[in-house]
């Protein structure tokens, strides 16, 4: 008989209008790490939600036992005595208090009704010790890296004796570097005992630690299998109910001339005069191109796009044309955004959205006024313009008066995107346009970007992933240390893995041999 030490059986969770899981059934191996994965919207975090204790017992159907003991969660602090602690996405570690009060945040030890710093510290050193992370209790969380503060949220989970952890896109914003850490730490837990769910878009991280895999789809669930009996294609098609034969639909596409051109651009840094953001960058953007923007984190990338889009600008030198016309000096993005350049940023949920209203509201906020009549805005409009593009991007959502925050990653990106095209850009900056979301979804923004090349819209395409940026881009630029350290072109066969981390690891064009 199998050593389960968690159960879910026939789980069912209701929405108003949605069915967030259907009869879903999840059992977890003692010992082993387990990921879970599906298209965003396909119910793994609600999931994760019933498991944790975020939605109760009482608000959902079915059966949760944890060593083979039914439970009746009524909130976090219930999972947490059970040993179940879960690590989210978008980090909950506190930025100005320092690495041992976070790590005891909630559930500090007292020793004669005072808080045991002494205990606290000593048993913090230790757990950095047990997540191999060189850094000290006392130090502020705010300036340490992702990578680091990821560790120290496991450190956390570590200090409550979790018996079963659960990772939710855990390296969406690691350095590959921090990513193998991360990935070599959950190992070495699991060779403690440790369990661990592990939730990821990534399905070369899941192949690489996963004993077994579970795919859920619109709620329900698909197929158990040990990792070794499956495939990526097989968990792809799963995942979406339909074959992906070509994950990168590129097209053929036929540059015109320059749109965008960026001259001798530099950005100051005031946390460091001597070593600028960008220095003395120089670029080009055609009219019907997909550009991409390749680079390590911290090559610049963002501070290019962002600077371009006038959140920068007050520290910017340099000239910037648009259809051959030099735009002034842009003091914020609403002037950007006026001039016909859209930006989407990578961090969609602090940067590109209003969580707590409605889909409506977030599509039209960056162009209220096309919608304004007679000085007050057309709310009829307004419901037509949402509604057309909620139909043309394909969103999935129940109603157009839906908050973004309960819609999923894909979704969301869509809301950002539709915000961006009602503006009618003439050019269109996309960092890390499919970070955080699933397959499927991916291969509807890869195809949503071909039609936006064929409508004459311009793209610059910053992206991580290389077989994303080489699968899509029609020329790509590569970014080391603030500088553009080398240009590749897709018609003379030059947009390679190995050139990309040629230049992006500092190569020259003159050091070629």
């Amino acid at each position: 008989m199998e050593d389960y030490i968690l159960q879910m059986e026939h789980i069912t969770k209701t929405f108003p209008g949605v069915k967030a899981l259907d009869d879903v059934n999840f059992n977890v191996k003692r010992g082993e790490i387990h990921s879970l994965v599906g298209e965003n919207g396909a119910g793994k975090s609600t999931l994760m939600k019933v498991l944790s204790g975020v939605y109760p017992k009482g608000s959902y159907t079915g059966k949760l036992l944890i060593n083979g003991e039914e439970q009746s969660f009524s909130g976090i602090k219930d999972s947490e005595k059970a040993g179940v602690a879960i690590i989210y996405q978008e980090l909950g570690l506190v930025r100005s208090l320092n690495v041992c009060e976070n790590v005891f945040l909630g559930s500090e030890k007292k020793k004669g009704g005072f808080i045991d710093w002494d205990f606290e510290y000593k048993r913090t050193k230790e757990l950095m010790q047990e997540v191999q992370l060189d850094v000290k209790a006392d130090e502020k969380v705010g300036t340490l890296g992702t990578g680091k503060q990821q560790l120290i949220e496991i450190a956390k989970a570590l200090s409550k004796d979790v018996k079963l952890l659960i990772l939710d896109e855990p390296t969406s914003s690691l350095t590959e570097k921090d990513t193998d850490n991360l990935l070599e730490l959950l190992l070495t837990l699991k060779d403690r005992g440790i369990t661990c769910i592990y939730i990821s878009h990534k399905l070369n991280e899941v192949f690489r630690i996963s004993d077994s895999i579970t795919i859920l789809r619109d709620g329900k669930t698909i197929a158990t299998k040990p990792a070794a009996n499956m495939n990526v294609q097989e968990i792809i098609s799963s995942m979406v109910g339909r074959e992906l034969t070509n994950r990168f639909p590129k097209q053929e596409h036929k540059a015109g001339e320059v749109v965008l051109e960026v001259k001798n651009w530099t950005v100051e840094n005031p946390e460091n005069p001597e070593k600028p953001l960008l220095d003395d960058v120089c670029f080009q953007v055609r009219k019907g191109e997909i550009l991409g923007v390749a680079g390590l984190m911290g090559a610049g990338r963002t501070e290019l796009a962002m600077s371009i889009f006038g959140a920068l600008q007050q520290h910017a030198t340099g000239q910037l044309f648009l259809e051959g016309k030099e735009i002034k000096k842009m003091k914020h993005p609403r002037e950007a955004i006026k001039a016909g350049i859209g930006y989407l940023s990578e961090d969609r949920k602090r940067y590109g959205l209003i969580l707590d209203s409605d889909i409506r509201t977030n599509t039209t906020l960056a162009s209220l006024d096309k919608l304004l009549r007679g000085g007050v805005i057309d709310t009829n409009l307004e419901t037509r313009k949402t509604k057309e593009y909620i139909e043309k991007l394909g969103t999935k959502t129940p109603s157009m008066f839906q908050l973004v925050r309960n819609l999923s990653g894909g979704n969301q990106q869509k809301v950002v995107i539709a915000k961006a095209l009602l503006a009618e850009p003439k050019v269109l900056i996309l960092d890390e346009p499919t970070r955080g979301i699933d397959v499927g979804a991916k291969y509807e923004i890869y195809q949503l970007m071909n039609e936006l090349i064929d409508q004459g819209i311009s793209i610059v395409m910053i992206s991580s992933e290389l077989p994303e940026i080489i699968g899509m881009s029609d020329r790509i630029y590569i970014m080391y240390e603030g500088k553009i350290r080398g240009e590749l072109n897709s018609g003379v066969d030059e947009i390679t893995q190995e050139n990309i981390l040629y230049y992006a690891a500092g190569g020259k064009k003159e050091d070629d041999k």
